[in-house]
């Protein structure tokens, strides 16, 4: 690990950006430009003393998911996540480099929708980015271990995920998960990434299992969602799916029609989700 090299290249990237790059109001003028420590360590989920000891090469050796963290957070290009990865002395997998690698210009466009839920998933469900109402509204899943940040995996093994929804509804979300990853698995039967999703499912949920047997298939498109909220209550959202070029990576929307009570409900969660009153986990 090249603490030094590492220490520099944190500032520099650190420096080049600006707030309203990253989705933040810029507040009281800046000494210096950039973002501050405490703000790319609220953006990576980590903590600011850990930061700081990070650009003052007196750091630990960070681990490969919170490389892949500072890499969103100072909205790095590939080239520059392998290199940030190799400053730290690890060798970034072909994964990492492509798949789980969140393009900037796709990060950009996530920071722009302030006001209304949205995320960045791959097609397995991996969820790799999302803005400040998204989390108000479904939890902060970039602040749970890896193999919780998967969405199909925690609907059918967390009770608690299926708590986001009405409870009439989640048969229907079951069955759309499940046609989901098997249109998926189908287009990829080479990448054992959906194959090793699914025989999981397949072993550990007699729900999933029993889906899986009917042999559903839907590709994600448009659709109309319910979410439970504790302190908004219902709201109706309308989902958008846009895909990129390597149809891997998700931008998901969710957004309210003007003039109803669910449009009023989410102006409402904007407010209580700065107070951090939304739930951790839902």
């Amino acid at each position: 690990m090249n603490r030094a090299e590492l220490a520099d290249f944190l500032r520099r990237a650190r420096s080049r950006l600006h707030p309203s790059d990253v989705g933040l109001t810029a507040g009281a003028r800046r000494r210096t430009p950039g973002l501050r420590r405490e703000e790319v360590a609220q953006l990576a989920g980590m903590s600011v003393d850990y930061y700081t000891r990070l650009e003052q090469s007196r750091g630990p050796r960070p681990s490969r998911q919170m490389l892949t963290a500072l890499a969103r957070a100072l909205r790095l290009t590939e080239d520059e996540h392998d290199h940030l990865f190799h400053l730290a002395g690890e060798e970034p997998s072909r994964r990492e480099a492509t798949g789980a690698h969140v393009r900037p210009g796709l990060l950009l466009v996530l920071d722009r929708l302030h006001d209304t839920p949205a995320m960045v998933a791959t097609d397995c469900g991996e969820v790799l980015a999302q803005n400040a109402l998204s989390r108000a509204l479904s939890g902060d899943l970039l602040a749970r271990p890896p193999r919780g940040r998967n969405m199909i995996r925690r609907f059918f093994l967390d009770p608690a995920a299926q708590e986001l929804f009405p409870p009439e509804d989640r048969p229907q979300r079951a069955r759309e998960q499940v046609a989901g990853l098997r249109a998926v698995a189908a287009s990829r039967p080479a990448d054992p990434e959906p194959a090793a999703l699914v025989a999981e499912l397949r072993a550990t949920s007699p729900e999933f299992a029993r889906l899986w047997d009917e042999h559903e298939v839907a590709v994600r498109r448009a659709a109309t969602k319910r979410f439970r909220h504790p302190a908004i209550g219902i709201l109706e959202l309308d989902c958008e799916v846009l895909v990129n070029s390597d149809h891997n990576q998700q931008l998901v929307i969710h957004t309210a029609r003007p003039g109803t009570e669910s449009y009023e409900r989410l102006q409402l969660l904007r407010v209580v989700g700065l107070q951090n009153l939304a739930p951790t986990d839902p």
